[in-house]
């Protein structure tokens, strides 16, 4: 019997920490120019980690989540370069998993090729892209928050504009916050949407939002209601 083997394109969405670190990176370079940097996510604790003292491969993780702030690694800054290949080789970092059970932080230091600025010059930038090109992805929020004030936050980060600091002529750094549970997977509904759109012989409709499909014809319904609040 004859048989055909199909190819099957695999579509990555990252992981939630890089759909944070990507879009702001990205205003940065093109607006100022990245030289090199480092980045620290200081993350909510996951599953992959114990809940008691345990077995694990990295010895870090082995111990109790919620009872300790975890050094760990992190593949989102060099993850970045794959989608971004001009960074290639400009960004690492790493991660610091703490007993907190959603909503992440990204610290990120860079040095910059562009001199003279000051940390209105990099918020506007950001806010500039908040309002064009990428709306929807980031957002720069003025108001001194924690982390429980970004839950089911829809876009992948929000710049904290207060915290972005300016040293020297060519330091910046800048503080970003996402929810990496709920504002990941608002990405992974608009990969889905997007390669469905793609797809042969198919016409996708929508917004790639079902809840939201659902709500442009039903605003009246219950669970609507507790959408749009």
């Amino acid at each position: 019997m004859k048989e055909t083997m199909v190819m099957t394109l695999l579509t990555s969405n990252a992981s939630c920490t890089t759909n944070c670190l990507a879009p702001f990176v990205k205003v940065l370079d093109e607006e100022f120019g990245i030289v090199k940097g480092t980045m620290t996510t200081t993350h909510s604790y996951t599953g992959d980690q114990r809940l008691l003292d345990a077995s694990h491969r990295d010895l870090r993780r082995a111990r109790a989540a919620a009872l300790n702030i975890v050094p760990t690694s992190t593949g989102a800054a060099k993850a970045v370069s794959l989608v971004l290949p001009q960074l290639k080789g400009k960004l690492n970092g790493i991660a610091l998993r703490v007993p907190t059970p959603n909503v992440s932080v990204v610290d990120l230091v860079i040095n910059v090729a562009k001199k003279g600025l000051s940390a209105e010059d990099v918020n506007g930038a950001f806010r500039k892209e908040a309002e064009g090109k990428l709306k929807g992805i980031l957002a720069v929020c003025d108001v001194p928050l924690v982390s429980v004030d970004f839950r089911c936050s829809d876009v992948s980060c929000t710049i904290d504009s207060s915290l972005t600091m300016v040293m020297g002529d060519d330091m910046v750094k800048v503080v970003a916050w996402y929810d990496n549970e709920w504002g990941y997977s608002q990405r992974v509904v608009d990969l889905a949407h997007l390669v469905a759109s793609k797809w042969p012989g198919t016409d996708a409709v929508g917004s790639g939002d079902p809840l939201e499909d659902f709500c442009k014809s039903n605003p009246g319904e219950e669970e609507c209601k507790v959408y749009e609040a």
